[in-house]
This record gives structure tokens, C-alpha cells and sequence, in this order.
């Protein structure tokens, strides 16, 4: 089975101003991608949404004004062959940020606690497949031996979710820790890897790195300063090129952006993302708000953080439905926001 992706194409000037109207695939460093394959349009209305404060909007296109005087051309594009036969539920937290002390300003670190046991309690209800830990499940303490109590504490209460358990590097985990000590204490290898579920292909990457391409280690670094380096992106497209599955990527920096929030070469790391053609959706954390943009095909997802805010009227999490026909559903609970793609 095909799974269908949509995207939006930008115009090539030259051919524009020519007259040439035909669009041409180009990634963010303005390369040119191979052209998709086509197929006649089923419905006669697109949907893009995007998210502010929890609301969802729905901007509908008509298919025939559109394709009459629209600057963007829709296009379906043979990304990947699914091997699905059922949906894959995937549980989603992120920004946990727990600490044995007071809160400070929005961030109510001991909260956690109480706040990621209702998450499992609907973890288990969804029977999701495994879950994803996007980062920063705990805050920076005065020392190593300190850090190391709060993590076994909250790791303790994400070993009872569901299905395999995954955990994202984020530069909190690693401000008194070093990566070793964090992912010896979790009982994970790596802190990026790949494997396939349900006939999808995950991908976890480590972004916890300075630009100069020195990982982040009990606390050499500057938060705003992150990057994949180049050994990372080296796997990445090897990874991709090996499988033949559609993917997900799960990252605790964003991918999307160019602020502070951002890692420093995002347009390189989408660059390989696109031209894979199989990547469907890139979600993370950091930056502790609901957001939702939409480049280049890919959907980039920022979840909301669990440690803003007290009482479980604040807390946030999610569930990712991926459907057999490519279809994402995004389940979110308490103040993180839904979404559909397809």
C-alpha cells in the first residue's frame, strides 16, 4: 500500500517569469528534488491547521479555485511503501523537568511526578505501543549524586507506561550528568537509533550537541548552542536509505525553526529529511508550547511541556495515531493540542 503525503510545492521564478508555470521541487537550500509522482486529487477541498492557545484552525481551499489562480500546487507524492495492517499508537510526553525543589516562575518541578502517572493511567487505557520521553525529564541539580536521585525518582514512574520506552536527549539531562551517566541510569545504548513498529520506521535523534561538534557534557555548553554534527546526519541518511517504510522523528530541539529554540543546522538536517521522501512527521519538545508548522511536506509538531503550570488542569501530553492509509492523529490531553493530517 501507497501511504499518500501532501505538500506544497514553491514556485521556480525563472520559469514563472518565462511563463513557464510548471513548479519545481526544491529543498531548503534551494537543490532540486526529484519530482513526485501524481495522482488526480480525491476531493475537492485541502485542509491545513494550525494551532494557537490549544484552538485549532482550519483554513479549506477550494480544489477548483485553487488549482485556477493559487501560488501553491498540491501534489500527492509516492513516499514510502506501509506494510501496516493496524494503527500504531504512540504515548508523547515531553518537558518534565523534574526536581526535588521549589517552583520557580510557570515551572512546577515536583509536579511531575503526579502529573506523568495519569499519562501512563492513559497510555494503558489507549493501549498505545510504546511510549517517547521527547526530553528534559528532569531539571539541573547542585551535583552529580543529586541529579542522579531525581532521575532514578522519575524514571521510576516512566518505567510503568506501556510497551517500550524511549528517551530523547534533551540539554537539561546532560547539564550535571554526562550522556554515559544519564543513559546508563535509564538503561538505554544510544541516544539516537532507529527501529520499525507496525510497519513504520522511528527515529530518535540526539541533538545535544555544540556546533563545533563536541557533545553536550556536565554542563559545557550553552543551551542555544545545539546541532546534529556531522557523524549523526552521516547515520540519518544512511538510516533512511536503508528502510523503505514511512518515518517519524523524534528530537527534543526544534527542526523548524531559526530562533533560539532552534538547532543551529536545521535547514541541513530537513535537507535530508526531505530528500528521503519517506519522513512524515517531526515532533519535539524545548521550546514548551503547543506549535505546528508544515515544510516542505514534513509536519513539524512541538508539544507542550508538562512542568508549565499547577494541577493537573496543566499538564500535557499526547497520543500519535499513524493509520494504515498514512493518516496522523494527534490525541492531546489537558493542554496539548490535536491535530489530523492526511
Amino acid at each position: 500500500m501507497v501511504s499518500p503525503r501532501f505538500f506544497y510545492d514553491r514556485w521556480d521564478v525563472e520559469k514563472k517569469k518565462s511563463g513557464n508555470l510548471a513548479p519545481s521541487r526544491k529543498n531548503m537550500e534551494g537543490e532540486k528534488l526529484p519530482e513526485p509522482y501524481k495522482r488526480p486529487l480525491l476531493n475537492s477541498a485541502t485542509t491545513e491547521s494550525k494551532s494557537y492557545n490549544n484552538m485549532t484552525t482550519s483554513i479549506q481551499t477550494n480544489r477548483r479555485a485553487f488549482l485556477a489562480g493559487s501560488v501553491l500546487t498540491l501534489f500527492c507524492e509516492k513516499v514510502a511503501v506501509s506494510e501496516q495492517t493496524s494503527p500504531l499508537r504512540i504515548g508523547m510526553i515531553t518537558d518534565l523537568h523534574y526536581a526535588d525543589k521549589d517552583a520557580r516562575g510557570s515551572r512546577h518541578y515536583r509536579e511531575s511526578l503526579q502529573k506523568i502517572e495519569e499519562a501512563t493511567r492513559s497510555f494503558q487505557t489507549a493501549k498505545v505501543d510504546f511510549v517517547v520521553e521527547l526530553g528534559d525529564l528532569i531539571d539541573e541539580a547542585k551535583d552529580a549524586i543529586t541529579e542522579t536521585a531525581w532521575l532514578q525518582e522519575i524514571d521510576s514512574k516512566f518505567k510503568k507506561m506501556p510497551g517500550r520506552r524511549n528517551y530523547v536527549l534533551g540539554n537539561h539531562c546532560v547539564a550535571t550528568l554526562s550522556k554515559t551517566d544519564f543513559l546508563k541510569t535509564v538503561g538505554q545504548e544510544k541516544s539516537y537509533y532507529s527501529f520499525d513498529a507496525k510497519g513504520v520506521h522511528v527515529v530518535v535523534l540526539d541533538a545535544c550537541f555544540r556546533k563545533d561538534g563536541v557533545e553536550y557534557d556536565q554542563g559545557n555548553f550553552n543551551w542555544q548552542d545545539c546541532a546534529i554534527p556531522a557523524k549523526e546526519l552521516n547515520w540519518l541518511r544512511s538510516d533512511l536509505k536503508s528502510t523503505k517504510l514511512p518515518t517519524v522523528v523524534f528530537v527534543h530541539q526544534r527542526l523548524d525553526d531559526t530562533e533560539r529554540y532552534s538547532v543551529k543546522n536545521a535547514s541541513e538536517v530537513r535537507g535530508v529529511l526531505e530528500k528521503s521522501g519517506k519522513v512524515m512527521a517531526v515532533f519535539q519538545g524545548h521550546n514548551h508550547k503547543n506549535e505546528h508548522r508544515e515544510v516542505n511536506g514534513i509536519h513539524y509538531c512541538t508539544l507542550t511541556a508538562m512542568v508549565e503550570g499547577r494541577g493537573e488542569a496543566n499538564n500535557g501530553y499526547a497520543i500519535l495515531t499513524v493509520e494504515p492509509n498514512g493518516n496522523l492523529t494527534i490525541d492531546g490531553f489537558r493542554k496539548q493540542a490535536n491535530y489530523k493530517w492526511g
